[in-house]
Order: C-alpha cells, then sequence, then structure tokens
C-alpha cells in the first residue's frame, strides 16, 4: 500500500470515528435534537419547577410515592413503560386519579436509536392508547428511554406535534452522590432552579435511595419558596 492511500485511509478512519462520536453525543444530548422541540427545562421569572418520574408503574412502589406526593400536596409527571403499563393497569389509574400528569416512556424501553419509523410510531402509539385507558386525559408528553434519540423519534414527535421532555436535574446520574439519599436530596436542592424539571426513578426495589430523597428535596425546595407544577403547566410558562 502507498503511502498516499494509507493516510487517505487513516484519514477516512478518524472521519468516520469523529462522524460516530459526533452523532452519538447528538443523540444523549438533553438540550438538542434534529426535528421538533425539545425542553429540558424552561425560563421562567417565577419559581416553579416540575417533579418528575421515568418507569413504571409497579405495585408497591406506586401507592408509595402517590401517599407521599398527596402527603407534601405536590402533583408530579410520570413518564411510564407501556409494557409495564399493559402488565399493571389499575397502578397507571391511580396516578391519573390522583390528578398527576402522565407522559410517555415507549412501551419497550429500548434505545431507540437507528430505529425503523415503523418501530417509533408503535412504541409511541401502544403506550398512548394504554395511557388514555387509564384514565389521563391531558396532552402526552413523550420522553424518550435514556434520552436517547436521533432521526428517527424527533422526526415523528415534531411530525406529530409532540413536545420531547428531557431534565436538567438528575443526581442519579453522577456516581459521587447517587447512592446516598441525602446527598441525593441536597445535588438537586442546591442545583434547581427557576423551571428546572427533575427526574428522579422510584418504581424498583433498586432505586429506594431516590425514593427515600423525594420527600426532603420537596421540603427543602418548598422553603426555598419553588412551586411544584406538572410538565405541562411548566411549558405554557414559555
Amino acid at each position: 500500500m502507498t503511502r498516499r492511500k494509507l493516510a487517505g485511509l487513516t484519514f477516512g478512519t478518524l472521519l468516520f470515528m469523529a462522524c460516530c462520536f459526533a452523532l452519538w453525543k447528538i443523540s444523549d444530548s438533553r438540550t438538542f435534537q434534529f426535528f421538533g422541540s425539545i425542553v429540558p427545562r424552561v425560563e421562567a421569572s417565577d419559581k416553579i419547577i416540575a417533579l418528575t418520574f421515568d418507569d413504571g408503574p409497579t405495585p408497591v412502589f406506586t401507592d408509595e410515592i402517590l401517599q407521599l406526593l398527596e402527603n407534601e400536596d405536590v402533583k408530579a409527571t410520570f413518564f411510564l413503560i407501556g409494557g409495564e403499563l399493559e402488565k399493571h393497569p389499575d397502578e397507571g389509574k391511580k396516578i391519573a386519579a390522583a390528578g398527576h400528569e402522565i407522559g410517555n416512556h415507549s412501551f419497550s424501553h429500548q434505545r431507540m436509536l437507528f430505529v425503523m419509523p415503523s418501530f417509533v410510531k408503535s412504541e409511541i402509539e401502544r403506550t398512548d392508547e394504554l395511557i388514555r385507558a387509564a384514565g389521563f386525559h391531558g396532552q402526552i408528553h413523550f420522553r424518550p428511554p435514556f434520552g436517547k434519540k436521533l432521526f428517527t423519534v424527533p422526526y415523528y414527535l415534531s411530525r406529530n406535534n409532540r413536545t420531547t421532555i428531557t431534565w436538567d436535574i438528575e443526581p442519579e446520574s453522577h456516581p459521587e452522590v447517587a447512592t446516598n439519599p441525602e446527598k441525593l436530596a441536597e445535588y438537586a436542592i442546591s442545583n434547581t432552579r427557576n423551571g428546572s424539571i427533575i427526574l428522579l426513578h422510584v418504581m424498583y426495589d433498586r432505586e429506594r435511595k431516590s425514593m427515600y430523597s423525594v420527600k426532603p428535596l420537596i421540603r427543602a425546595l418548598k422553603a426555598e419558596g419553588f412551586r411544584f407544577v406538572t410538565v405541562s403547566e411548566l411549558v405554557v410558562t414559555k
């Protein structure tokens, strides 16, 4: 192989790797997508924030988080998995009946990268049907599993006038605080600002640390003057 061909091959390989890395970073972005509207937080003059929970619903833990939220007089937004909602429809009905917002977190919770349009349509629309069957009548926002989206998901959402909801506060993604309820709460409290969207996971036994962080988080942020609203209530302030 000549030196020129070798240089060309090396350059092509590096360019391909750079493109792959760029696409991976874009797919993981909380603030950018190729099509449609994406909301990681809202520029708000008032001290309003949205508390959101991903995954589920599941027996036991749905009751626990709903009771906690009722005690604290807070409305939240639950991004539910269609497959779990299909297995546990009564849990979804409890969430809707309690006056919380329900969002779509796909049916199978697979990473939706390099997937066919028919797959995206099925994942979203099957879950929409289950959310409606649970008794939720408001606008259904979408949050991609793991926050991953590239081409087909944003394109489908933009064609159907749907919004991608991400977040700006995710204490569980920081290893130095993720295993300690007090540190989880402290991280969220110190980083929350007007218009923030907080993400937590509380629907499985492995996530007890996050469940234990919810009450102190709510009480501390209320003491700072923050008011909790649903994602839809937050978005209309844009």
